[in-house]
Parts: structure tokens; C-alpha cells; sequence
């Protein structure tokens, strides 16, 4: 018999210093809409595509420092237009110069300190 499993992740929730600060950025810089303001309202509902949830070691550099315990890795359909849209907009963007079997790879920082990963798919996980 087959064992029943999540269809999804339903949602990502962080604690922040300043949370509408935070929601707002990620609304403006990357286009994750907010939050709904009431249950009659939809949430946001990202395209289908590749997900990965992987632990990594407490150590690890992908996090940004050790008062780090998450990053976020968003999908892209296009990393050079989203690195200049960010660029344009005064953040700093640090675009892994190597192309990978999976993608691209670009890295930035939000506002409270939180890495952010930008993925543009390829390979098994391109989009298709």
C-alpha cells in the first residue's frame, strides 16, 4: 500500500526583525506577492516546477554566518534579466560564474541578512 505524501509546500514562514519590511521587499525586488489580507482572498501561487529541501551542515557557508539557519532558492525563467533588475535597484548580486548540469546560480542577501539563491533550471530540471 502506498504511503500518503505532501503534494507541496504550502508555505515558508521566517522570523523577522521587521516583518512588513521583509514582506514588502520580497514583494517589490523579487515578486513574491504578500501574504493575503483575509481568507476570502487567494495566495500566491508560484509556477510548477523543481523543488529542493535538502539539511545541509550546521556550518555551512550557503547559509551566510552562523546566525543564519535558512536560505531561500527561488526559480527564474530568465537570471540575467531578474541579476539586472536587482542590480538596477541597488542590490548587490553575486552571479556564480560557472554554468552547472542543473543551471545557473546567482546570490544575494535580503534586508534582515538572509541568503537568497536565484536558480534559472536546466538539464533534468528545466522547465518543460
Amino acid at each position: 500500500m502506498p504511503k500518503e505524501r505532501v503534494i507541496g509546500v504550502g508555505g515558508i514562514f521566517v522570523a523577522a526583525a521587521d516583518p512588513v519590511a521583509l514582506t514588502t521587499w520580497y514583494a517589490d525586488m523579487l515578486g513574491v506577492v504578500s501574504p493575503p489580507a483575509s481568507y476570502d482572498m487567494p495566495s500566491w501561487w508560484p509556477q510548477p516546477g523543481p523543488l529542493v529541501i535538502a539539511a545541509l551542515p550546521e556550518d555551512s557557508s550557503h547559509f551566510g554566518g552562523a546566525s543564519h539557519r535558512w536560505s531561500l532558492n527561488f526559480r527564474v525563467s530568465d537570471l540575467d534579466a531578474m541579476v539586472a533588475q536587482l542590480r538596477a535597484a541597488g542590490i548587490e548580486v553575486e552571479v556564480d560564474p560557472a554554468s552547472y548540469p542543473n543551471g545557473r546560480f546567482a546570490s544575494l542577501v535580503d534586508p534582515e541578512g538572509n541568503v537568497v539563491q536565484l536558480w534559472q533550471p536546466d538539464g533534468a530540471d528545466a522547465s518543460g
